[in-house]
């Protein structure tokens, strides 16, 4: 395992993949200009793609792209020629997210290695399990992961995993968050998050919407800190890891710099092929690069205070000092730290908030009081932070820039100079040879002869190229001339095309889509579905309360997303010859599955079907029941390609993205190959993450203390337009629900008129459901006319307000 490590960098530009690779990088991942999930990145164009991938190649260092968004049918037929590109580049692999362009890939080009991106929220052994089944080379695992859970993962499983080690974390589980793509439309599955977890937030009391402790008020309690875990890379390899990923493609390449050659230090240490140890020195540098302040993240199971950013959702330097005194002309700090002209500073007031500069004149006192240009809003005390080491960038930069150090492979050379025959020049490394001979003949010499120290010296002249001269064979003819030219001329023509074989990494052989075209057909050749003329209702409920209030009368499906008593609960909703599903979380834990396992085998033969909404349950329960099995919306289908790749999975019916807009929803629909539902009611939930809000205030210090909470649901998150997401806590994960439900009893013609076969009914806040559900199969069986609609429409209408979600206006 040690042997194969893998330190994984990212790049989001030209300038940064230097960065990455002249630091030690030995793979890197970035993307393209389309359908990545860092659409803010530079990123890089056809043509730099191509340079990427040569220049990587030839320095023995990998490098995976990213397509790791879902995409919308259309799309899918955008994206094969980008990947055939992709392929024909050489990229070593991709990193998707969308189950449907995996099926695309793996049928058009088999051998292109795919890596399961952390979107798809691999949070259990079952989980890549799945992936290894159907044929992915490596799942990158969700950063909520323990070490003891991934340990656990790697011994269960064959495939290759990669963990986060260093960067900015996701407080939602990555490919499970909507909040930003329900406020504004910018979706995180798409790669145009906002980034409203790091705004400031109100923990309230919803009963009364009142503050629960005026000291939290207007926080960043969901911004998390920035995972290092430099001085915990032993104990995540002896887990199984393989590769070791440093987040960061919107960041600079000084900091790329910095970060990778950081690691590298602390990696080949491990490894043995450093004896320098991480130094408090090293230290202080990656947080100087860019920090939120540090956590150990999940790994090492970090919790409450120490895992988020309370004060700033943005960097927060060094500490360096405060201010002493300040005057119209100037600001004085007394230091604790260096300082000079160049850095960048930031000085935080009381208030918490920061005024940021860079320091162009400076005069340091014989008492380390630093006098600088006035900053009015400056006051005696305040926090002095370093924001940007002048120095430290210089070298960093310096690092990639002037720096000739680069991972050089020993080549062999012979080379045969006989009069009256061209010069044979045989140039070998470890994979690949190249033989050239030269167009003008060997000359006797007139003067001085040739010696095999010039023709040494002229071929070992390798400059800028990835290669050194190990040894040279010099077959030479006693008195023999040939100018150095010549001579220099081979030299060139030889690496030129051992360059050339080595830039064939994988051993491909070029592909046309012309070649692939009977291929892609069949991949959209999907059977068409009649005239959907029956009007389903479905209902998920979360509680027995909630079941209680049900009419069995007025609905097609019972979703019973809770686990307790529920053998009573089956056999009520069998009487009426509705269908009952057991419904189960979007994250499930290694430990859990056991548990899943005793209840389902409990009362498998009573219920129609399990409803999944993490790729483990669907492991699970296809591999050991017979019995139907619904995908819910943390599957994020968005795809006709995804449904059909699960119904190869033997799924029977799914819920479809609630990002998709109408229309998208009828090309999906258009397609016989399973039962299709959409939400119609409902808060959706926005978030589902590991953190809880509710640990800031208590200050619990880890996830044991979640058991005998008193606090898990009847609370929420205000935000700064006055709006309410609900929260809950189930079991290890907290959900957050948006603001408002989507309400649509008016659009359900045109909804049904898509092809949809169900229209679901999510309650998860509500008390009293009975209203709302019979309201909705009476609208969906035209029971009722227009006006109590709207009457109806104007009675669920919060102070938050409703929502149509998506279906009219859809994602970016």
């Amino acid at each position: 395992m040690l042997k194969e490590l893998e330190l994984l960098a990212p790049v989001g530009s030209v300038e940064s993949l230097y960065a990455a690779i002249k630091n030690g990088a030995d793979a890197v991942y970035l993307g393209g200009k389309l359908f990545n999930a860092r659409q803010y990145a530079s990123n890089f164009d056809y043509d730099e793609l191509k340079s990427a991938v040569e220049y990587a190649h030839l320095r023995d260092v990998k490098v995976y792209v990213v397509v790791n968004i879902i995409l919308k049918d259309e799309e899918l037929k955008e994206a094969i020629d980008y990947i055939i590109y992709l392929y024909n580049i050489d990229v070593d692999a991709l990193i998707i997210q969308d189950l449907g362009l995996y099926r695309i890939i793996k049928t058009m080009l088999p051998d292109f290695e795919i890596h399961g991106s952390t979107q798809m929220s691999i949070n259990n052994y079952m989980g890549a399990s799945f992936l290894e089944e159907i044929g992915f080379k490596r799942a990158i695992l969700a950063r909520e992961l323990s070490v003891e859970e991934t340990k656990e993962i790697s011994e269960k499983n064959n495939i290759e995993l990669e963990t986060f080690v260093h960067g900015a974390l996701c407080v939602s589980y990555s490919g499970q968050c909507l909040i930003s793509s329900m406020i504004g439309g910018r979706s995180g599955n798409r790669g145009t998050c906002a980034q409203p977890c790091r705004m400031k937030y109100t923990i309230v009391d919803t009963k009364n919407n009142k503050s629960l402790n005026r000291e939290f008020d207007e926080k960043h309690i969901m911004s998390l800190k920035d995972l290092n875990s430099i001085e915990n890379l032993n104990d995540i390899i002896n887990a199984g890891v393989i590769s070791l990923k440093l987040e960061g493609r919107m960041k600079k390449p000084e900091y790329v710099a910095v970060i990778v050659n950081r690691y590298r230090k602390a990696i080949d240490n491990i490894l043995g092929k450093e004896k320098k140890s991480i130094t408090e020195k090293d230290q202080k540098d990656i947080a100087q690069m860019f920090n939120r302040g540090f956590t150990s993240g999940f790994l090492k199971q970090d919790f409450g205070r120490n895992i988020v950013s309370l004060d700033k959702p943005n960097n927060r330097g060094i500490y360096i000092g405060k201010v002493i005194k300040a005057d119209r002309e100037f600001t004085y700090i007394k230091l604790e730290d260096s300082l000079k002209k160049g850095d960048g500073i930031e000085i935080v007031g009381k208030d918490g908030e920061g005024k940021g500069l860079i320091i162009d004149s400076i005069t340091i006192d014989n008492k380390n009081v630093a006098k600088i240009r006035c900053i009015r809003e400056a006051k005696p005390g305040d926090i002095v932070n370093k924001t940007l080491d002048i120095d430290l960038n210089e070298k960093a930069r310096a690092s990639f820039e002037k720096s000739k150090k680069n991972k050089k492979h020993p080549i062999y050379m012979e080379i045969e100079i006989k009069i009256g025959k061209p010069v044979c020049l045989k140039v070998l490394d470890n994979e690949n040879q190249a033989v050239v001979k030269s167009e003008e003949l060997a000359e006797k010499a007139m003067k001085v002869s040739l010696t095999e120290e010039k023709v040494r010296g002229q071929m070992e002249k390798l400059g800028d190229t990835p290669y050194i001269l190990e040894s040279i064979e010099v077959s030479l003819e006693d008195e023999v001339m040939v100018p150095v030219s010549v001579l220099n001329k081979l030299r060139r023509e030889a690496i030129s095309k051992l360059v050339e074989k080595r830039g064939n990494f994988n051993g491909r052989i070029i592909v046309k889509r012309s070649d692939l075209e009977e291929k892609i057909k069949e991949l959209f050749n999907f059977p068409g579905k009649n005239e959907n003329k029956s009007r389903k209702i479905s209902v998920k409920v979360d509680n027995i309360g909630q079941f209680k209030e049900l009419n069995l009368d007025k609905l097609d499906r019972v979703y019973l997303n809770f686990k307790e008593d529920i053998d009573d609960l089956v056999k009520e909703v069998k009487k009426y010859n509705k269908e009952v599903y057991i419904s189960t979380e979007k994250i499930v834990e290694n430990k859990e599955f056991n548990k899943l396992q005793e209840i389902f085998d409990k009362i498998i033969e009573d219920i129609d079907g399990i409803s999944v909404s993490n790729l483990g349950t669907l492991k699970l329960v296809k591999d050991r029941y017979d019995t139907k099995i619904h995908c819910d919306i943390g599957l994020n289908i968005f795809n006709t390609s995804t449904v059909k790749l699960l119904s190869e999975n033997k799924v029977s019916s799914s819920t479809l993205s609630p990002e998709l807009k109408l229309s998208q929803i009828e090309k999906i629909c258009r397609s016989d190959i399973m039962q299709y539902e959409v939400i119609g009611y409902g808060y959706l939930p926005v978030m589902v993450m590991k953190h809880c809000p509710m640990s800031v205030i208590k200050n619990c210090k880890s996830m044991k203390e979640c058991k005998n909470c008193n606090l898990r649901e009847g609370y929420g998150l205000l935000d700064r337009k006055d709006m309410i997401f609900d929260f809950k806590r189930k079991e290890n994960s907290t959900i957050i629900y948006n603001s408002q439900p989507i309400v649509v009893p008016e659009h359900l013609a045109k909804i049904y008129s898509s092809k949809v076969d169900m229209v679901r009914l999510d309650f998860t806040l509500e008390e009293e459901v009975k209203d709302i559900q019979a309201a909705y199969y009476d609208f969906a069986n035209g029971k009722i006319d227009i006006s109590e609609i709207e009457r109806f429409v104007d009675k669920l209408k919060t102070k938050e307000g409703i929502t149509n979600g998506h279906f009219f206006r859809g994602v970016l």
